[in-house]
């Protein structure tokens, strides 16, 4: 089974980047832990030491709109996974354009 995993990107993700080697991804709503490790470990070539998933409950937000009553939706729902790489090896998608350079 191929899992769509996308990274997140953010000054957070960057700063767990640097500081625990951990890795943030958006994952699908019906993905484990071992799932994403696989996935993870055949797309970027790297050996991933552990995942820790959270679920994300969506926000719901209120609509004003002029001349009508406001309405009430919700976004969706979502997974992160936090993927631990072992020390010494990274993932591409997260290196700055200044690491590039080096």
């Amino acid at each position: 089974m191929s899992l769509i995993i996308t990274p997140r990107m953010s000054e957070k993700t960057y700063a767990l980047v640097a500081a625990e080697n951990t890795y943030v991804f958006n994952v699908p709503l019906g993905a484990n832990k071992i799932e994403v490790k696989k996935e993870v470990e055949s797309l970027y070539s790297v050996r991933v030491e552990g995942v820790k998933i959270v679920r994300m409950i969506g926000k719901t937000k209120q609509s004003n709109k002029k001349r009508s009553r406001p309405t009430i939706g919700k976004r969706s729902d979502f997974k992160k996974a936090y993927v631990t790489v072992k020390k010494g090896q990274t993932i591409p998608v997260f290196t700055t354009p200044e690491e590039e350079k080096k």
